[in-house]
């Protein structure tokens, strides 16, 4: 097994294409950070590797037959190379592991708690929240401090009509996928209907249950599943589990899905984030194992290598990741896109993590930020350019949690 050492060395390969952009972005960043920053010197073409003490991610220097290879368009955003990150006012607190994050066209946001089955609705400029009601078809595994509960959420694109709320829990046998209606003329705590399944039989394990949905800008729901702890199923694409699937709002494939079935791309072990650019890439953050945490660029179809291969691969037919850290400073979980970067919550890491990006390859190295401000984060939900939601997940089991967990937070990031 690699000690701590060596997986931090592989976690933090340099970035061959970093010095195409880097001069021509630096001069853009702040010249002052509200929060400060853990970034190693950026590296350049002729740079192979970072000090193994450094706490900064690289880009993958090696690339596939089945890497994304599309370049940058006229609607892509430059990230600037350098940002700041201000710690704002916490909205919410005493939830019991808020796990998703969606926002309602009267721009409310929804908070789904994983433990306690609760769907809430959040005003982000007063903070009063109010109950919707729960999902009492949901089964948490806390008690085996296990990942499982009501997990991500996300709303109809047609929401303002439908009023229709899509949900990922686990049962006792299975994930699931289901939409609720809606009904806000009625009490508060009684709002939520009977749920509607519309895609079941995804593998549940203790670990390893995915849960992360966005509906992209096809109008499509995409939906990250995990493993469930038995890695053959990430390469079985019979298998839901360790995928990423598009489907419909019904729960049917979607049109142009590569394999005329619910899968979208495979060989993954344990996605827990997914962001669109401004572009309409699709960008994922993978939990590695031991020795690499991923973000990826997701294109329809391809192999992201799990169990044969994390981080880094010249193996022909798998996909690299765009950026890898080592594991004990990552364990990604949410990811949101705003103001041309990345920014992907830390389990593990405790920290927030800033990826600027043209097109598909980084600007600069990634930064950190609020490194064990608030322990481990869970979601991220981009409000505007400037403005984004992180919640805490110090009450999931893996640690003791503070006054207040946890947590909804407003930033303010550059």
């Amino acid at each position: 097994m690699p000690t701590k050492q060596s997986r931090r060395q592989l976690g933090l390969t340099a970035a061959l294409a970093l010095s195409v952009f880097c001069s021509a972005c630096t001069s853009s960043g702040p010249s002052e950070q509200t929060s400060t920053a853990t970034s190693a010197t950026p590296a350049t073409s002729s740079t192979t590797s970072v000090s193994a003490t450094s706490t900064s991610a690289t880009t993958s220097s090696t690339t596939t037959s089945t890497s994304p290879t599309r370049s940058a368009t006229p609607n892509a955003v430059t990230g600037p190379a350098t940002g700041s990150v201000t710690l704002g006012r916490t909205l919410a607190t005493g939830i019991d592991v808020p796990w998703g994050l969606a926002r309602i066209p009267d721009g409310d946001v929804l908070v789904s708690a994983r433990d306690s089955y609760r769907i809430t609705k959040l005003n982000v400029t007063s903070g009063a929240s109010s109950l919707l009601g729960t999902v009492d078809e949901a089964v948490s595994n806390v008690s085996q401090s296990g990942e499982g509960g009501l997990l991500g959420i996300a709303v109809s694109p047609s929401f303002a009509t439908d009023r229709l709320i899509y949900t990922y829990y686990s049962t006792t046998s299975d994930n699931r996928v289901a939409r609720i209606p809606y009904d806000p003329s009625k009490a508060a705590g009684r709002q939520l209907g009977t749920p509607q399944v519309i895609v079941k039989g995804i593998p549940h394990g203790v670990d390893h249950d995915g849960g992360r949905l966005a509906f992209g800008p096809d109008g499509y729901l995409y939906v990250a599943t995990g493993e469930s702890g038995v890695p053959a199923l990430a390469q079985d694409k019979a298998s839901l589990g360790g995928k990423i699937l598009r489907v419909t709002t019904v729960g049917q494939a979607a049109p142009g899905n590569p394999f005329g079935t619910l899968v979208y791309s495979y060989g993954h072990r344990n996605v827990q984030g997914l962001a669109w650019d401004t572009a309409g890439r699709l960008w994922a953050s993978e939990l590695g194992d031991k020795t690499a945490d991923e973000l990826n660029l997701i294109t329809p179809g391809a192999d992201y290598g799990w169990p044969a291969t994390q981080g880094a691969t010249s193996i022909a037919g798998y996909t690299s990741p765009v950026a890898q850290w080592g594991t004990d400073e990552d364990s990604p979980s949410g990811i949101a896109y705003a103001g041309g970067s990345v920014w992907m919550a830390a389990l593990k890491g405790e920290r927030l993590w800033r990826i600027p990006l043209h097109g598909s390859a980084l600007v600069a190295e990634p930064q950190s930020f609020l490194d064990e401000k608030l322990g481990r984060l869970r979601s991220v939900l981009a409000l505007d350019d400037h403005t984004l939601l992180v919640t805490t997940s110090n009450r999931d089991g893996r640690q003791s949690s503070g006054s207040g967990d946890d947590k909804v937070v407003l930033l303010t990031v550059t």
